[in-house]
């Protein structure tokens, strides 16, 4: 089954048996702390819990890891577990549209070998502008024990990453925008550039303006550079927005993707690793 459903699925099992779905909403803005929890307390899809990006879904920076490390694989269980969420139920994920932050919990629930997690294609924005029903407040979270099943191949490493460049078969594939990848700028990071060997798609290239994610024909000849058989590890700044190319990549049918969770922020914390600049 696809990794994406409509809004009418949505409703239609909410309709008939809210018990066996789990929704997410994982609203956020990185100018304004509150801004998730505040639009979610304000209107959200019925029985959706809110999960925070920030305290939820990353641990705190330290030297290595990125910006936005990735818990342990029990740790995210943990979380998650008290969230509401374990792997009996389907889980549908949402944020504004269809923004980084969803594809991230996407992501990792897939990770974690959950198989049954889907996002929301339109997000939020999508429900509402249809008139689906809404509602305020917090809703009750009854807390369940998520077992997992880590997934080892739809992760990477830095090591893997190190041994991994220039070899045959391996794509680096690198989601931020092309000046950040030229090293035109690092608005976030200390080092402008990129891994080198990577080839470049910004995330936003693989959605419409309604938020929605483009068509898997549409996605291959995007992606028609890189072979179906290869296998190709995903990156950005911090591991958030690399998840919508993860995404597309598997809606276009490569089978061998993985995300560099630790991505270019982690990539330059570890000084003997080779920078590149510029179109190559």
């Amino acid at each position: 089954m696809t990794n994406l459903v409509s809004k009418e699925w949505v409703l239609e099992r909410l309709n008939s048996d809210p018990r066996q779905l789990v929704i997410a909403d994982v609203r956020f803005s990185p100018s304004e702390a509150d801004y998730g929890f505040n639009a979610y307390q304000l209107e959200h899809v019925p029985g959706a819990v809110f999960i925070d990006l920030k305290k939820d879904l990353m641990d705190p920076p330290s030297e290595h890891g990125g910006r936005s490390p990735l818990p342990h694989p029990e740790e995210l269980a943990r979380r998650l577990g008290k969230l509401g969420i374990d792997g009996n139920t389907s889980v549908v994920v949402y944020d504004d549209d269809l923004r980084p932050e969803g594809a991230r919990l996407w992501w990792i629930l897939k990770y974690l070998g959950h198989g049954s997690a889907y996002i929301l294609d339109g997000g939020f924005a999508s429900w509402k502008a249809a008139g689906y029903p809404l509602t305020s407040g917090e809703s009750e979270v009854k807390p369940r024990s998520f077992q997992t099943n880590v997934q080892q191949d739809w992760l990477a490493d830095v090591n893997e990453v190190r041994v991994k460049l220039g070899a045959a078969g391996v794509t680096l594939l690198d989601s931020r925008d092309l000046k950040q990848f030229r090293g035109e700028t690092a608005p976030l990071d200390p080092v402008a550039g990129h891994i080198p060997g990577a080839v470049h798609a910004f995330w936003k290239d693989g959605m419409n303006e309604d938020g929605t994610l483009k068509g898997a024909e549409w996605q291959r000849e995007r992606f028609a550079g890189i072979s179906p058989e290869d296998e190709v590890i995903v990156y950005c700044g911090s591991g958030v927005s690399a998840c919508p190319n993860v995404l597309a990549l598997q809606e276009a049918g490569y089978r061998k993707v993985k995300l560099y969770a630790g991505s270019w922020s982690d990539w330059i914390s570890y000084k003997d690793n080779p920078v590149a600049t510029g179109n190559e």
